[in-house]
């Protein structure tokens, strides 16, 4: 990847932790979700990441909500974005997150590289807020491959640290993962890699050969990452999973607020926003299939 290449601009619309109390424009029902689609696609986001709720901002696994999700992002912007579904969890078994993976088919499936502390950390309190053990042995790294080979699904390697980007070489090795790879740098999570230029420079240089790679910034420390990728050649995510906030501090309305900063950010430093279709091609998509894109 080059400055002379687009930047792929990426929403997390909701992910599965943060609620209203938190941030009031959190979508939790499908119309909602649909309603955050189009003002992020509206605003130069092509790529759309899903955590599933129910109705209620409950977090859900089930078939049923990703597919209701997924079918209201559709109707509302056809194939002006890329689907991409989370595979992340805490005490989810592997069977039920590959469920919906095999019936719904999504275009892109995240795929945490690695197991790691996983904590919130607060200043204030000199305490912590959570403190977990998010597992991802290789085991169920490779079960998660297999399956996204078998149905062409393009995986997202999310990697929160250094080690994670490491843990990518033996896997093309073994022949699991067909280049472009598309790796994403988690930058901020307490028992993570700390968000600093510097630290980001050093993920991108442990990369392999023919990867695109994009950085996810968590809370305040996002702008900056952001900033720094577009310098660097690589492409953003933002997104109310991630951060409620705008640089200057005010809280996001809609997603279409973060990925109108985004774009700016992208146009300021001198790159282009891809189009949805130079992002299908850069993070190696297959076509969307007609029947799933007339929706729109």
């Amino acid at each position: 990847m080059s400055l002379d290449d687009p930047a792929v601009i990426t929403c997390s619309i909701s992910g599965s932790l943060a609620n209203r109390d938190q941030c009031a424009a959190i979508p939790y029902t499908p119309a909602e979700y649909a309603a955050e689609a189009r003002r992020i696609v509206d605003e130069g986001g092509v790529h759309i990441h899903i955590h599933a709720r129910r109705p209620d901002g409950t977090p859900s696994y089930e078939v049923e909500d990703f597919r209701a999700i997924t079918e209201a992002i559709r109707a509302e912007v056809g194939d002006a974005a890329i689907v991409n579904y989370s595979t992340g969890a805490m005490g989810v078994s592997v069977e039920q997150r590959v469920a919906y993976l095999r019936t719904l088919r999504p275009e892109v499936a995240a795929l945490n590289m690695g197991s790691m502390n996983y904590a919130k950390y607060s200043a204030k309190r000199r305490a912590f807020v959570f403190d977990a053990v998010f597992a991802n042995p290789f085991s169920e790294i490779i079960a998660f491959l297999e399956v996204m080979e078998e149905l062409q699904i393009k995986p997202e390697h999310e990697c929160f640290d250094v080690g994670h980007v490491g843990s990518l070489a033996p896997l093309v090795d073994m022949g699991l993962l067909r280049t472009p790879l598309h790796v994403d740098f988690v930058m901020g999570v307490t028992g993570g890699i700390p968000p600093t230029a510097r630290n980001l420079a050093a993920m991108v240089d442990n990369l392999p050969a023919e990867a695109h790679w994009g950085v996810i910034g968590i809370s305040r420390p996002q702008w900056m990452l952001v900033a720094a990728a577009l310098t660097l050649g690589g492409s953003i995510r933002v997104g109310l999973e991630d951060n409620f906030y705008l640089p200057d501090g005010t809280m996001a309305r809609s997603n279409g607020e973060l990925i109108a900063k985004a774009r700016q950010l992208c146009e300021d430093t001198g790159r282009r926003p891809a189009t949805v279709q130079e992002a299908r091609a850069m993070l190696g998509v297959r076509p969307l299939e007609p029947a799933t894109s007339a929706a729109g």
